[in-house]
């Protein structure tokens, strides 16, 4: 999956398939996470958001299922 470089003190990139629906993060510190039936409209959410880490607090962990890859 193509990850596009965000600027965050904790994120370094973010992916996602469309058709999956697949939302993919690569953190600052290496670790790269999958989070499954994510719909199009949180992807753009995080991508847009002033803060992507606070968005992915908000919006993302505890709401859908993710493995570390």
């Amino acid at each position: 999956m193509n990850r596009q470089a965000v600027t965050s003190s904790n994120i370094a990139s973010i992916g996602y398939d469309a058709d999956s629906q697949t939302l993919e993060i690569e953190f600052l510190n290496g670790g790269v996470y999958q989070y499954f039936d994510v719909p199009q409209h949180i992807y753009d959410g995080i991508m847009s958001a002033d803060s992507h880490g606070q968005y992915l607090a908000q919006n993302i962990k505890g709401a859908y299922r993710y493995s570390k890859v």
